[in-house]
């Protein structure tokens, strides 16, 4: 008869973290019925969430600035990969000052929390933990964007960043445990879950799998990534939950084979594999080479014999993870890195000189300059830009829909997708990169057609719709690198004005003035697109 035989799922064989102490205050040990309980005050969560929110908007972990730092000396990076790399370095340098944060979508907050059994708090714990964020996210130059549903159709932002991601679950011991991510949605866009069978599971088949679905993550999530494949699991939310646990690296050691029980495992040769094979697309550090992804963990889990779920997810440039634990010893807080600066090279890659495009010229003139150039020409992009994501193009559809022009200011400049964080005190602007530009897809024909949108500039990867259609109407689409809005804020944006529908927020139309602001050129008059043969 076969015995029964508990396995922990996921038995991660050690934790190499390097914790700072918060405090030892809001926490005290006290002996009940012969057992050591740990007392956790409602303000020491308060205190934990506040701080862990605050460090991973602004620094990130020293393992990801090596791997930034290890592109610009490897001989096969193309020069398109050294000028991303440095320029995450160089946003990291800016962000690590602390007022502008390192991407302006400073996300979904999101809290997975192992709470030991003898770990007593006495208040609701998401509520503190929510109460946390919340400073944060007041007091910071952070962004709220976060929206609430009244009806199906009517919804709000609400203007805090709160509801959070809030996930505690219980376990043994004495200690409480996290893990907090600010999820960008560029970056929480690009999960996907695929249904399989059994029939996947050869290394033909996979590795086909692999060649194929990969290559649905394109570039708008701004990599390089952190790739994580789950393959298995006891049900779908099961796979991608893990999938967004793997790619933050809460799962790094776990072991390397199964076993009867079922234990989760990372499987280092199909990592391997896994690496080259995106190495290989050629779509690089977001315009091309070899870095596309920093590196890859593959897991594999168990399944019900009817069902093989597999899931896709990564953790982007800005990879923001940071661990956190309550012990009888206090409250620690994972050590990120406040110097970045040391990871720059002693000298800038030398790369070849970029074209300067004067955005201030008619329309026509800016067009007629690009279509000197091939695509994944460098630009440095001076002059006025016109800022809106998705809400402003509903509304400007709205309009055309109603009979009424569109407006004037949208038809003289170029278009720029993008939501800015807060803007710190005596600056001109907060954390302004580029939004995934395939979200506004559907306007462009449109918008084009009404002498708009000839020239947009965001990130990531677009559909054949955009390249027919600035074959069509004679508009280019420019790609800004996802990912460094601290330096763009300091160093390229010079003035931010309001210019239509200020109740939106972030979401508000915006005009800006730039210098030598860096973009490539992806999709051209001629029907060229540089991903066209790289993604989906």
């Amino acid at each position: 008869m076969t015995e029964f035989n508990y396995q922990p799922p996921f038995p991660v064989l050690k934790d190499e973290t390097e914790y700072r102490l918060l405090t030892k205050d809001h926490v005290r040990v006290v002996e009940c019925d012969g057992r050591k309980i740990v007392k956790v005050a409602r303000e020491g969560l308060e205190l934990l969430a506040r701080e862990a929110f605050a460090d991973v908007s602004f620094y990130l972990r020293a393992a990801h600035l090596r791997q930034l730092a290890a592109i610009l000396d490897d001989p096969g990076a193309s020069d398109n990969d050294k000028f991303v790399a440095h320029t995450m370095l160089l946003n990291q340098v800016v962000a690590a000052e602390g007022e502008l944060p390192t991407c302006q979508d400073t996300g979904t907050a999101i809290v997975v929390a192992k709470k030991g059994e003898d770990v007593y708090t006495g208040c609701d714990d998401a509520a503190a933990i929510s109460r946390g964020i919340f400073e944060t996210y007041r007091d910071r130059n952070l962004r709220y964007s976060q929206v609430v549903p009244f009806t199906m159709f009517d919804e709000k932002n609400t203007g805090t960043n709160l509801p959070a991601q809030i996930d505690i679950h219980a376990t043994r011991g004495n200690a409480y445990e996290f893990l907090f991510l600010t999820k960008g949605g560029g970056s929480a866009n690009k999960t996907f879950l695929y249904q399989q069978t059994k029939a996947l599971l050869t290394e033909e088949a996979l590795t086909r799998f692999v060649k194929e679905r990969v290559l649905d993550l394109g570039t708008s999530a701004c990599p390089p990534y952190h790739l994580a494949i789950v393959i298995g699991g006891t049900s779908a939310e099961a796979c991608l939950a893990t999938v967004k646990k793997a790619s933050a690296g809460y799962l790094d050691h776990l072991p390397t084979r199964g076993n009867e029980a079922g234990q989760a495992f990372r499987d280092r040769e199909w990592e391997a594999r896994v690496l080259k094979i995106c190495q290989e697309t050629g779509i690089g550090a977001q315009f091309g080479g070899k870095h596309w992804v920093h590196d890859a963990r593959v897991i594999r889990l168990p399944r019900h014999a009817a069902s093989c779920p597999v899931a896709i997810g990564v953790s982007c440039s800005a990879d923001r993870n940071i661990k956190a634990k309550i012990t009888g010893e206090g409250i620690f807080l994972e050590q990120l890195e406040k110097n970045p600066a040391r990871f720059l090279p002693a000298r800038a890659p030398r790369l070849a000189a970029a074209v300067d495009i004067d955005l201030d010229q008619p329309v026509e003139n800016v067009l007629r300059e690009l279509s000197k150039y091939p695509v994944k020409t460098r630009l440095n992009l001076s002059g006025t830009l016109v800022v809106a994501r998705d809400i402003a193009h509903a509304r400007l559809k709205a309009l055309l829909d109603e009979g009424k022009p569109m407006p004037d200011y949208f038809k003289k400049h170029p278009v720029y997708y993008a939501g800015p964080a807060k803007t710190p005190a005596g600056m001109p602007s907060g954390s302004f990169g580029p939004t995934t530009a395939g979200r506004m897809d559907s306007y462009v024909d449109l918008f084009q057609r009404h002498g708009a949108s000839l020239v947009m500039v965001a990130k990531g990867n677009r559909s054949r719709e955009v390249t027919e259609a600035c074959a069509r109407n004679g508009g280019f689409y420019l790609g800004s690198i996802g990912g460094p809005a601290a330096i763009l804020a300091k160093e390229s944006i010079k003035s931010v004005r309001v210019v239509d529908f200020e109740e939106l927020g972030m979401e508000a139309i915006r005009e800006i003035r730039v210098e030598n602001f860096p973009a490539f050129i992806i999709v051209d008059d001629k029907g060229n697109d540089f991903f066209a043969d790289f993604v989906h």
